[in-house]
This record gives C-alpha cells, sequence and structure tokens, in this order.
C-alpha cells in the first residue's frame, strides 16, 4: 500500500482495515514514544499490558527496533514484567517484545532469550566500564561551574541520567534539560560536555585496540557531517534538542536491522535464511544503496511482506553551516523508516510509514499540529508543511504515510484493534 493513501494521513480506520486483510505483514516498530510516552526518568516508563498481549497474537509478523535494550535494570523486559499480574507469565507465555534492541546487536525471542550476535567479549567488556565513567564525569561536571548543583541533586540527576545498558551504555539528559532549560546557553554548555566525554571514551577504545568498534549515536540529531559523525541538535527554550548520547556498538544502526529482522521473518515464514543463519547487523553494509542490493541479490520477492515501519524520531531543520543554510535530516528513526520505504518500492510488495507524535510526553520535541492536518485532510489543497514543523518538510524523500497525533495513547489502541483481527491468521 506504498502511497495508496495520501501522506500524512489520518484514516486510521482504513489503514486497519488494509493491515488487518494483507495476507503478509511485517510491523518493524520502535519502542520509547510509540508504545510508551517519553519521559525524563526511564525508570519510571510503563507499558500496558493489553499492549504485551497483542504483541504475542502478532508473533511472527512483529518485531522491535530500539536503540534501548532488552534486558538490564532499565531494560524493557522489567517493564513487561511490571505490567503483567504475574511477572512470571512474560517468560512462561512469551511475552516479551521481540527482536533488536541496542540499535540492532542485541537480538532476543518472546521467551527473553537475548543474544549479541557479531560482539566481542572485549567490547561488552570495554562498555561494561563506561557506567561507572560516565557518572564520574556527571558529578565532576555538575558540581562545578556555571552549573553548581548541591548534592542532593547531583546524585538525583546522576541517577536519571546515566543508563548502565550492557551494549549501548547512554547518558540521557532529559531531566537536566529541565532544569537548565529555560537558561539555554548554560543547557547548550551541558550538551557539548556530554558529546566531548563520548569522543574521549573513543579515543580510549582506539588506545585499547578497539579504534574501530564503537560510535556515539545522538538523539535526536541534525543527520550526520561529511565524516559520517551524527550532529548534535542544540536545544533551546522551546526544544530539548540532542537528549540522548548513546556510547554504542559500531554496526547498531537501525536500517541494518531492518534486513536483520526481516531475514528472521523469512526464515519463521520458509524454514530459510535468506542471508544466512548468523547474519548479523555487524556484517552488513552502511550504504543506503548496499543494503537495498543485498535484499535484491537474496530475498524472494514471492514471500516479501507488506512492511509497516513505526517510529517517532524524525527531524528536519535549517541550520547555517559552515556559512550557508541547509536543510538538516536527522531522527534515530529516519534511517529504518527510509529503508523501509525503499523495500516496498524495490520490491513492490508495497510499504507503510507510521509516525507517532511523542511530543505529549515528558521530553520537549517538535510536535504535529493536529487541527491544521484535520484541515489539510479535508482540503487537500490547503499546504500541511506548517503542521509538521521541525519534523519533515517539502523535499524530504522519507514520506510519512499515516500519522497519529494523539501519540502512544492513540497508536496502542489501535495496534491491539490490529492484533485482535489478525489473531485467526
Amino acid at each position: 500500500m506504498t502511497h495508496a493513501a495520501p501522506a500524512f494521513s489520518l484514516d486510521h480506520a482504513g489503514l486497519l482495515g488494509a493491515l488487518a486483510a494483507h495476507d503478509r505483514l511485517l510491523i518493524i516498530q520502535d519502542l520509547d514514544g510509540v508504545c510508551m510516552g517519553l519521559v525524563r526518568d526511564p525508570l519510571t516508563r510503563s507499558i500496558e499490558s493489553r499492549y504485551v498481549e497483542a504483541a504475542r497474537r502478532l508473533a511472527g509478523q512483529f518485531y522491535v527496533l530500539t536503540n534501548g535494550e532488552h534486558v538490564g535494570r532499565r531494560g524493557v523486559n522489567d517493564i513487561v514484567d511490571k505490567a503483567l499480574d504475574v511477572p512470571a507469565d512474560a517468560q512462561d507465555h512469551g511475552l516479551y517484545l521481540p527482536g533488536l534492541a541496542a540499535g540492532g546487536v542485541q537480538f532476543q525471542d518472546r521467551y527473553g532469550a537475548v543474544s549479541h550476535p557479531g560482539v566481542s567479549d572485549d567490547e561488552l567488556a570495554f562498555l561494561q566500564a563506561v557506567p561507572a565513567r560516565a557518572e564520574r564525569f556527571l558529578r565532576e561536571l555538575l558540581a562545578t561551574a556555571p552549573f553548581g548543583l548541591d548534592a542532593g541533586e547531583i546524585d538525583d540527576a546522576v541517577a536519571s541520567t546515566v543508563l548502565d545498558n550492557i551494549a549501548s551504555p547512554t547518558i540521557n539528559i532529559n531531566q537536566l534539560y529541565h532544569r537548565f532549560g529555560a537558561q539555554p546557553a548554560r543547557y547548550r554548555q551541558l550538551q557539548q560536555a556530554v558529546e566531548a566525554f563520548m569522543d574521549g571514551l573513543q579515543s580510549e577504545a582506539a588506545s585499547a585496540g578497539l579504534e574501530q568498534a564503537f560510535f556515539v549515536h545522538l538523539a535526536p540529531n541534525l543527520g550526520t557531517d561529511a565524516q559520517g559523525r551524527e550532529r548534535i541538535r542544540h536545544g533551546d527554550a522551546s526544544s530539548a534538542g540532542t537528549t540522548d548520547f548513546q556510547f554504542m556498538i559500531r554496526g547498531a544502526v537501525k536500517e541494518v536491522g531492518v534486513l536483520v529482522i526481516l531475514n528472521q521473518y523469512y526464515f519463521e515464514h520458509t524454514g530459510h535464511y535468506p542471508l544466512g543463519e548468523h547474519f548479523n547487523a555487524r556484517q552488513a553494509p552502511r550504504d543506503h544503496g548496499e543494503l537495498l542490493q543485498l535484499a535484491r541479490t537474496h530475498f524472494d520477492p514471492a514471500h516479501m511482506p507488506l512492511i509497516v515501519g513505526v517510529g517517532d524520531t524524525v527531524t528536519s531543520s535549517t541550520q547555517t553551516v559552515d556559512g550557508q543554510r541547509l536543510q538538516l535530516r536527522g531522527g534515530s528513526d529516519r534511517g529504518f523508516l527510509t529503508l523501509v520505504q525503499a523495500l516496498g518500492e524495490t520490491f513492490g510488495a508495497g510499504s507503510t510509514v507510521i509516525y507517532i507524535d511523542s511530543s505529549g510526553g515528558e521530553v520537549r520535541r517538535p510536535g504535529l499540529d493536529a487541527s491544521h492536518l484535520q484541515l489539510h485532510a479535508a482540503d487537500p489543497a490547503l499546504e500541511p508543511w506548517p503542521a509538521l514543523e521541525g519534523i519533515t518538510d517539502p523535499a524530504d524523500p522519507l514520506r510519512l504515510d499515516f500519522v497519529f497525533c494523539g501519540g502512544h495513547a492513540q497508536y496502542v489502541p489501535f495496534f491491539c484493534a490490529l492484533a485482535e483481527r489478525r489473531a485467526p491468521r
């Protein structure tokens, strides 16, 4: 159903009917901001039990693709456990969310069996030391000018800001934006200091013989520069800009994860792995065109599903770079949604890109103007772009086919209804 509906469509009933009736369906979905609200402190995240049950009913047709992680104190599995009356049911009855985490290098099945395909013990050991390093760095930074927080504030900030993920340790400064957001210059200084800390980790990894092992993922971002580094999005009084600074395993990019998931989908439905049983994100090319060519070469079009990509982090803004005004497009979901769109066009099986407006949570980011989009739906001659400022633009190659202005609270009931209608399959 690629481009069958107008872009930025609000016709969720029509979408539900089309997806429910399709013979072959593969949903690849982000998590934070999509099926859970965005919050300042990731430890306060919650998920609805009905969503978890719906995901199980879509087994074989649904996978997650997230930069967060499945396991650990801040992993999604713990959130799933807390959503259930009997936490042990998640493992016993296959209620964990299957798919890829840590950007694509942490794979999990429905029963919580986790692996890190292609990742070495030395790499995991280096990552294990990062959270303690990040805590020391933040404590020293926040105690000095111009921040000058007291000991209690620093303890609270560090507890919510340093995410001790196994494969993607992260500094998430959402809560600190609420402390310093009214002082944009000070907040930008904080962003720059955290970015410099991450760059220092890169240098240390290189000295330890892990020069090509890691990269720094910024979310949201302004795309990449000529060297392939993600551009920081500086915050201001209206937007937090880049809040997540993730030290990640090189190769852990979501668009590559699409092919890993597609390889798994083909196995579950045909008994054959087109890319081999042990194919993982670190073996795949980074280039978008090369990823498409890999898919063309190995995937049988007769079994290609309609792929639905669901995300909430897509950005587009005009910035001055080296004296030139440029349209910079980024966001941690942009790459995988773009590949989903291209696969649908390349194989003729169709694709659908769904955008969830997560601006209603505790994290400040650009949001959709629902009223303007409703006017646009009634009168297509009315340009939609004023409703999408900061998210997309008229020349954007990524097309957002359907949008959920009500965020995860609107998407979750839709997802549950889809699972119920497809359950007999």
